[in-house]
């Protein structure tokens, strides 16, 4: 089932970003696009407050970002969204926690997840396809290779 997300409103959920990051969508983008890969799904993520030279959609993958400049919202958009997608949208699932978009979408009869349910989602996935545990690779480095690097560094 695709995705309606409303971004801003799902970063402060994310483990590692921030919307005080320079790059906080970008990094979200990256995150939707592994989970879109791996769920075989299509996603529309909107964030607002774009600057002007900024502004539009871009595609990266099967993610769809849309950036609305500062004279509207993402929750407009999202909703004008939903609106135009008439009874397509019950295939749709709308993420985000905030009401109007909510009561919206489900007076469209789109399903629904607050975005702390989606970002729980995205971490079991994310936990699934590193081996269950979530946890990274960690490489053995010997002795000898870390000191050839120092070696390296010290260099002028």
């Amino acid at each position: 089932m695709p995705y309606l997300i409303d971004g801003h409103n799902l970063i402060p959920h994310i483990p590692g970003i921030t919307l005080k990051d320079l790059e906080d969508e970008m990094a979200l983008i990256h995150l939707l696009e592994d989970f879109a890969r791996r769920e075989r799904t299509r996603i529309e993520v909107y964030f607002d407050q774009a600057p002007p030279s900024m502004s539009g959609s871009r595609s990266f993958g099967t993610v769809r970002a849309h950036f609305i400049s500062r004279g509207t919202t993402a929750d407009r958009a999202i909703i004008t969204r939903l609106e135009s997608m008439g009874s397509a949208a019950k295939n749709w699932t709308v993420v985000t926690s905030d009401r109007e978009i909510l009561v919206e979408a489900r007076s469209q009869q789109s399903k629904t997840l607050s975005s702390s349910e989606f970002a729980s989602l995205l971490e079991a996935k994310k936990a699934k396809t590193l081996g269950g545990e979530g946890k990274r690779d960690d490489p053995k480095v010997s002795g000898e290779e870390v000191n050839y690097w120092l070696d390296q560094f010290e260099r002028d």
